[in-house]
């Protein structure tokens, strides 16, 4: 069995507002599911993605209104990569987040920031084999916007134990000293095992909650069995209505997923509608008017969108926005 990449990245914030005026409004990713944590109804979950919710383009959200600063430390994934195209399009995202007053530091065909609450970003020059998988905004070149997943980086409590399970039962191949490709018939993805800080971490607002792998429904219950096989603790296969999941902690401590790609995120919406109604799931559909009431109203960011001469402007105005 083979895992096709990252299927979605899921992170925490504590201002749902804020994250999203920066992910679709700075980043230009489209909001393209608006639900709640199924486990704890009354938090916010948001997905962002390319235009059609495509997995390996899923970044989501937990929001947690009384969330601390996160501290990233052992047993933790610390860092998003992304990709995009040319070194042309990391020019235009370093001057896109100068306007937006988001410090970024330039390295060879790479580019790296924080969002708002500390969560690190990546945008690495990719070339290879895979669809880019592209959200549209109207400030954004398509030829230039942020491209899926091309990995993610992480703190083992044991990175020997680590390598060995992304090898042995994952798949990874090593690509380089502290790095890994997970790829499938369809697409590809990396993991790099960074050495970690000293200090002890803290899940908080700017955390990465866990990494989804992707496979396919038909292969998804098979992972389950293989895991437990090998004797590692899992949930058990999960319903979340728009995909299946299957989590555990992989040995260094990182919190993993494997989730399968049907029916996917735009199932039951129309295209143009994604991430305009809150998405809620049969068994939290009674409860549909309790829950709403508990959340604060959230815009749809495509409301907004008006032809300008340029991006600076626009991006201006929504990092000086009033709190």
């Amino acid at each position: 069995m083979k895992l096709d990449g990252i299927h979605h990245i899921t992170a925490i914030t504590q201002d749902a507002r804020e994250n999203l005026d920066f992910y679709a409004g700075v980043l230009g990713l489209r909001l393209s599911g608006k639900g709640v944590n199924q486990d704890d109804p009354k938090h916010y979950h948001l997905y962002y993605s390319d235009d059609v919710g495509s997995p390996g383009s899923g970044l989501t959200f937990f929001e947690y209104r009384d969330a601390l600063p996160s501290i990233a430390g052992p047993g933790m994934a610390h860092r998003i990569v992304w990709r995009v195209a040319s070194d042309e399009a990391l020019d235009f995202w370093a001057e896109r987040l100068t306007d937006a007053y988001v410090s970024f530091a330039r390295g060879d065909s790479n580019l790296l920031f924080v969002d708002p609450e500390g969560l690190q970003h990546q945008l690495s020059v990719y070339v290879g084999p895979d669809a880019p998988l592209v959200p549209y905004h109207p400030d954004i070149p398509t030829q230039l916007a942020l491209q899926g997943f091309d990995g993610v980086r992480t703190y083992s409590r044991n990175p020997e134990q680590s390598r060995r399970m992304i090898e042995r039962l994952m798949g990874a191949e090593q690509v380089a000293d502290r790095t890994w490709e997970i790829r499938g018939a369809n697409r590809g993805g990396t993991i790099e095992i960074d050495p970690a800080p000293d200090h002890p971490g803290r899940q908080g607002a700017g955390s990465i909650h866990h990494v989804a792998w992707a496979t396919t429904a038909e292969a998804h219950p098979s992972w389950d069995k293989s895991l437990t096989a090998a004797g590692i603790r899992t949930s058990g296969v999960i319903d979340r209505h728009w995909f299946h999941s299957i989590y555990f902690r992989e040995p260094g401590g990182v919190l993993f997923e494997i989730a399968d790609d049907e029916p996917g995120i735009a199932f039951e919406q129309e295209l143009g509608a994604l991430g305009t109604k809150l998405l809620l799931p049969p068994w939290l559909e009674p409860r549909r008017s309790e829950i709403e009431g508990k959340l604060a109203p959230l815009p749809d960011p495509r409301d907004a969108w008006q032809p300008s001469e340029g991006s600076g402007a626009s991006i201006r105005a929504i990092a000086a926005r009033p709190a």
